[in-house]
């Protein structure tokens, strides 16, 4: 075996997983069906994720368990930038009424580390640990405009530029346009390109380097997102933000 092929039944349990979250719970003959797997195989993956406590059986169905919260809050918590960020982005969320959130990247994607809901806030489907291409929204934006073009190279090359909304960039050329022009101005904007009728404000956290690290932004309706407010008064404070971050993550 070489050092870079995949263990098969390890790569099967995962994929399990993986089918469990989509479908929200599955018996066996379902994610055996969605896997092209014998049912007997998917049967005996499905028992042994049951019998170590990552997954649960209710009825015919298995679900994930709550044991992937305890390694996804360990994940989370060992992020410097979480612990630091949290209290800004809370205060932007109050302050707003809207949704503020703080991205990472991770294997190409973004992540949602962390989202606060101020009082007027809309429902939306994001949540810590959802992960979504990086070009649909702007907290992605503003991460891909400080990494180097080479990194970005290798991530549009691995994850592509899936359309999510009509407004979804899916154009090289034109994303490699957005971001010289994000990096001069500071910030990024977000216009109905993941989530339809929603507008979104974002900037990077950069180290030393300026290497973005992470974004955090603001989010909520277009009728809530005149071009003032858009353009002029939450790009202030995701700024204003960012820079409160960078320093103490800097003497922390």
């Amino acid at each position: 075996m070489t050092k870079n092929t995949p263990v098969k039944a390890a790569k099967v349990s995962l994929e399990i997983i993986e089918v469990l979250r989509k479908l929200n719970g599955a018996g066996v003959s379902e994610v055996a069906q969605r896997l092209g797997k014998p049912t007997s195989t998917i049967h005996d993956h499905l028992r042994t994720l049951e019998q170590e406590e990552y997954l649960i059986k209710k009825d015919s169905k298995y679900y994930v368990s709550t044991r992937f919260l305890q390694l996804g809050s360990h994940a989370r918590s060992r992020n410097k930038v979480f612990e630091i960020a949290r209290p800004e982005i809370n205060t932007i969320a109050e302050e707003t009424g809207e949704h503020a959130n703080i991205m990472i990247e991770e294997h190409g994607l973004g992540v949602f580390l962390y989202r606060a809901r101020g009082p007027d806030a809309v429902r939306l489907d994001t949540h810590a640990g959802m992960r979504v291409s990086l070009q649909t929204t702007a907290l992605g934006k503003a991460i891909l405009a400080n990494r180097p073009r080479e990194e970005v190279d290798k991530i549009l090359d691995r994850r592509g530029l899936p359309q999510v909304t009509e407004n979804t960039i899916t154009n090289r050329k034109e994303l490699y346009n957005q971001l010289d022009e994000i990096r001069d101005r500071g910030y990024a904007y977000d216009d109905e390109e993941r989530v339809k009728g929603m507008r979104c404000v974002a900037a990077p956290i950069t180290n030393d380097g300026g290497r973005a690290i992470a974004a955090i932004s603001v989010s909520g309706p277009k009728s809530r997102m005149p071009e003032e407010r858009f353009t002029e008064k939450l790009p202030r404070m995701v700024l204003r933000s960012t820079n409160v971050i960078e320093v103490n993550l800097t003497y922390s």
